[in-house]
């Protein structure tokens, strides 16, 4: 089984960017370099694995990580607020994990039930819970090469509807403005936003997607 692999040559040339306007195809590689981050992430607390840890991987620095600490961050909050709602995607969409049609379909349906009133981070967010909780199915279903096809879906969705949005806020590192305030006690209103939006898509989703009768 093959395993996330993140070079250090590859995380190198996605954090310098970070240091100037960053192009479309900049971005999209560092939305799938921090989705990979994310699932590995993931896939770890579910205490799931498809090949032997690579304990030795490089892990991108710089900018680059403290994006993607922030981003599992926020993930974490939103999942606290309804733990439910990012897990057995496959299920709540009652979908088969074994073909990836099925699979890029079905994401690229919930992607885009998820922006339908417009783009925030708290969307984002969201965006990147699902692709690890469906990630999560995969793997558990004996399904591992569709967490690629996962990441390149999403990588795909950022670059026909996320890019402008992210260029106009300078890129990926406009995220850290989202954390404002560390009291645990205190649940920001654009997570609350974002489940609130999470939890309607799925039934929108799933008369999307359930086979005709």
């Amino acid at each position: 089984m093959e395993v996330l692999r993140r070079s250090s040559v590859f995380a190198a040339e996605v954090m310098e960017v970070f240091d100037r306007s960053p192009t479309d195809k900049e971005l999209v590689s560092q939305a799938k370099a921090l989705c990979r981050d994310y699932i590995n992430s993931r896939l770890i607390r579910a205490g799931v694995s498809w090949s032997k840890p690579e304990h030795n991987a490089p892990v991108p620095g710089g900018k680059l990580a403290e994006v993607s600490t922030i981003l599992l961050r926020l993930g974490d909050e939103l999942e606290y607020i309804r733990p439910n709602v990012y897990r057995n995607i496959a299920h709540q969409l009652n979908i088969s994990l074994h073909s990836e049609t099925v699979v890029t379909d079905a994401f690229l349906a919930v992607a885009a039930q998820i922006f339908t009133a417009g783009i925030t981070w708290g969307k984002v967010v969201s965006l990147y819970a699902v692709a690890a909780g469906l990630a999560v199915d995969c793997v558990r279903h004996a399904q591992p090469a569709m967490v690629h096809t996962i990441v390149d879906c999403l990588g795909e969705f950022v670059r026909k509807t996320l890019v402008t949005w992210l260029k106009r806020r300078g890129g990926w590192a406009d995220i850290t403005k989202c954390v404002v305030n560390t009291d645990p006690s205190l649940r920001s209103h654009w997570l609350v936003a974002a489940v609130c939006s999470f939890g309607h898509f799925l039934k929108a989703v799933f008369f999307v997607l359930r086979p005709e009768r």
